[in-house]
């Protein structure tokens, strides 16, 4: 408990430079000075003659226990889950008594992550952000539980569709005992003919006395006549109010701002930002002002950060929303062409509200314009 061992445990704590570890020994040196007394010493001679005599030996075993501990790590850490290969190195690392990867048969560790792949010890994939890895559990219990969780899943669903069955039979059942019975025909009960007839009043017409008279009279019989003549009436069409005026001029409006649309937006003086990746990372949501429109289609960039320019088809831009309050310019539309500033913006309907800075209708608020419609403008 001197303060110089103290002091010693205290720098032995943590992380060292890789460079000054060395893996025969297991020892970490704190500097370099340390580090060449170490490899001048006779165990690190002795060490380097045992690995020199069977150097296929201790590099297999150095990659199996690095590769046993990695994998530990991974499957007692993230079983199952995809994870950056990386972070779980980072965590590998953390302690002291780990085994360097500069020991074993791998360079670096997208070689290692490779090598798993290749090896089917895991589920390796490239992203824009690094490697990822997804340990596979070949462990026969795991595989055991597996099955046996997608076997109750199974029952599960058996079990609803037989419970869903029987609720169906059971409501057959109900209506049927409710008294809903399918139709049928019309039919007597004997043979014999009935006089069927009605007590009228003394006022009653001749004709209608003669058909009273009949011997048999059929009460569901309709005569097609009238039943045609009340369907018609029934389905006639109302009709319909006359227009006003002012809903007759709103409608031709919105026929003139549907007719005002077109397919391309392209206009001088814009912000723009480049959303294709075919001319590399370097220039991938770089932001640039158009400074010539051509072929309608087609414009020449002018980039913020270097003033390069550059011909670029409208398909790899995009509109750039600027600041509220800061001015822009209506691309498409009833108002294309004019300047207007920017009130708000609405993120859930992927909308603007802006209000008009020129034209006819300067000082109007019109809501609900799409992204792709406006554009900032840029300040010469």
């Amino acid at each position: 408990m001197t303060p110089k061992a103290i002091g010693n445990r205290i720098k032995a704590k943590g992380l060292q430079k890789l460079k000054f570890y060395c893996q025969m020994c297991e020892k970490q040196c704190r500097d370099e000075n340390g580090f060449k007394c170490h490899t001048m010493s006779e165990t690190h001679q002795r060490q380097l003659l045992l690995f020199a005599d069977n150097c296929d030996t201790y590099l297999d075993q150095f990659s199996k226990d690095f590769k046993d501990e990695y994998l530990a790590l991974l499957k007692r850490r993230f079983n199952g889950r995809r994870v950056q290969a990386n972070n779980v190195y980072q965590e590998y690392i953390n302690d002291r008594d780990h085994i360097h990867m500069n020991s074993t048969q791998w360079e670096t560790l997208t070689d290692f992550v490779k090598w798993l792949g290749r090896e089917g010890e895991c589920k390796v994939d490239d992203t824009e952000k690094g490697w990822f890895v997804t340990y596979i559990d070949r462990d026969p219990e795991a595989i055991k539980r597996a099955e046996k969780k997608t076997k109750m899943v199974a029952n599960d669903e058996e079990k609803s569709e037989r419970i869903l069955a029987m609720q169906m039979q059971r409501a057959k059942e109900t209506s049927s005992d409710s008294g809903i019975s399918s139709s049928t025909e019309l039919k007597r009960e004997d043979d014999s003919e009935e006089k069927i007839t009605f007590a009228m009043p003394k006022s009653i017409s001749t004709a209608t006395k003669k058909v009273q008279a009949k011997a048999t009279v059929n009460v569901f019989a309709t005569d097609s006549k009238e039943a045609s003549s009340d369907s018609k009436r029934k389905h006639k069409k109302t009709p319909e109010k006359k227009r006003s005026a002012i809903s007759e001029l709103m409608e031709e409006n919105e026929k003139s701002k549907k007719k005002k649309r077109k397919d391309s937006w392209l206009a001088e003086g814009i912000v723009v930002k480049i959303v294709t990746k075919d001319l590399g990372d370097k220039f991938y949501k770089v932001k640039g002002v158009i400074e010539e429109v051509f072929d309608n289609f087609g414009a020449k960039v002018r980039l913020l950060k270097g003033e390069r320019v550059i011909k670029l088809d409208q398909s790899h831009l995009e509109t750039v929303i600027p600041q509220v309050g800061r001015p822009v310019l209506v691309l498409n539309g009833y108002y294309a062409g004019n300047k207007a500033v920017l009130e708000k913006i609405d993120t859930e309907k992927f909308s603007v509200v802006i209000k008009l800075s020129s034209g006819i209708c300067k000082g109007r608020v019109i809501e609900d314009v799409p992204y792709e419609d406006v554009s900032k403008l840029h300040a010469s």
